[in-house]
């Protein structure tokens, strides 16, 4: 698998991820219904499978790589949808998760 496959699989199951938990919070918080909520559920559900598409085979290295994608996906969904405005410390914290990200599934490793 190449590195800009596994790239673009770990930003689907992001923008699923955080869109459905994004789609249930306005279907639940903001009171826009249970549709919002059933969408939301789908794409979490979809996230499932998206993240069993990644070649390595070890589930806890590849759910340990996404959460460093979902802590900066967050704070980008954020801004983009909900205006957030990120600290420096935010920026600083996305950043050294996603160094971690790098180093967990892409460092050469003897097979």
């Amino acid at each position: 698998m190449t590195v800009l496959r596994s790239v673009l699989l770990f930003l689907l199951a992001a923008l699923l991820e955080i869109g459905g938990a994004w789609l249930v919070w306005q279907g639940t918080r903001e009171h826009r219904g249970l549709a919002w909520i059933g969408a939301g559920v789908l794409a979490l559900g979809a996230y499932g499978f998206v993240a069993t598409l990644q070649d390595d085979a070890n589930f806890g290295r590849i759910l340990a790589a996404y959460g460093g994608v979902f802590v900066a996906g967050s704070l980008a969904w954020g801004m983009v949808v909900d205006g957030y405005r990120p600290d420096r410390y935010d920026v600083i914290g996305a950043l050294v998760c996603l160094v971690g990200v790098a180093v967990i599934m892409y460092a050469p490793r003897g097979r």
